[in-house]
């Protein structure tokens, strides 16, 4: 659940290619065990830090926003593992909060996957089973988002093996290894719940039951494993086929944290849509300003001094050099 945010608007973040948040995990999971964490998609680094200083618990890099807000492409399984990482790098290092990066079907190699992206700064990695591709985004169709119709699930078996991989390919015990289930809108809650319950047998550290239809179904998952004391992930993306639950009601039905995946995109989308339509009629974007961060809001987000640049001109250069052992670089 979100902190009230801090007077003190400058928490610290690492610098932009500054050393990413590679102990998110264990924090992860201490905060988890205090409330029901809300986990917020960012779809770019400054909205990553507008969470951070709105005091919620997490960033989410989102397959579906990172698709849609970065690429332009639905979420179909079209981007590279590469793609990803790179992702992942830059939100990691734009804030202090640990990040939850959405890895698909893992890409064919689950557990280097896995490495490279805990590599790049993520604390817990999610891993689905549908279909999957292999690093270049190649592989069966079938691969859609969550909340559409037209899904397929691979058998439980082989998700166990992605599952034992991923635990096996990360390189700190504590990065939290999620596992999902689509099984919920192709073959029923039961084979959900089964599903569930064998994944986490597997090694998944977090579970994930992904398009439950109702607020009683949230309930049955969360009364099956209350007593196995095993987080449970709900996701309440908007106009999707799952109800829209609070925080404290999720927390209530056994449900460890929540995600808001496409939120901040949406809202993003949709406000610059208005201001293009006024600019257009309107010709100037005078009746807007009201509207905008101004420029000194902006600067003070990224905690910039436009007396005192050299220290973000210094500050990227030092990391990159440290990361690559030239102090030349």
């Amino acid at each position: 659940m979100p902190a009230e945010p801090t007077d003190s608007p400058h928490a610290g973040p690492p610098a932009p290619c500054g050393p990413a948040t590679s102990a998110g995990g264990g924090r992860l999971r201490r905060a988890a065990t205090e409330e029901t964490l809300g986990i917020v998609g960012a779809p770019f680094a400054l909205a990553a830090k507008l969470v951070e200083r709105s005091g919620f618990d997490a960033i989410y890099l989102s397959g579906a926003a990172f698709s849609a807000g970065t690429l332009g492409v639905p979420d179909i399984g079209l981007f590279t593992r590469e793609q990803l990482v790179e992702q992942t790098r830059i939100l990691a290092r734009a804030t202090t909060l640990p990040l939850v990066v959405d890895a698909d079907t893992g890409f064919g190699d689950v557990a280097e996957t896995v490495r490279l992206l805990e590599a790049a700064g993520a604390a817990a990695i999610q891993i689905e089973d549908q279909p999957g591709a292999d690093s270049t985004g190649a592989g069966p169709e079938g691969k859609r988002c969550g909340h559409l119709a037209g899904k397929q699930v691979i058998e439980p078996a082989a998700m166990c093996a992605r599952i034992a991989a991923a635990a096996a390919g990360r390189r700190d015990p504590e990065t939290v290894i999620i596992a999902r289930t689509d099984a919920r809108g192709v073959t029923g809650l039961d084979d959900c719940l089964r599903r569930l319950h064998a994944y986490r047998e597997a090694g998944a550290d977090w579970l994930f039951p992904e398009a439950l239809a109702s607020r009683d179904e949230f309930a049955t998952v969360g009364r099956a494993f209350t007593a196995g004391d095993t987080p449970l992930l709900a996701n309440m993306t908007e106009f999707g086929v799952s109800p829209l639950v609070s925080i404290p009601d999720l927390a209530d039905l056994g449900f460890t944290a929540v995600l808001y995946p496409v939120t901040l995109l949406r809202l993003a989308l949709k406000a610059m849509e208005a201001g293009l339509a006024l600019l257009g009629s309107e010709g100037t974007q005078e009746s807007l300003l009201d509207l905008m961060l101004t420029r000194e809001e902006l600067y003070d987000l990224i905690d910039y001094d436009p007396r005192h640049p050299e220290r973000h001109r210094t500050g990227p250069a030092a990391a990159r050099a440290a990361l690559s052992g030239d102090p030349d670089r």
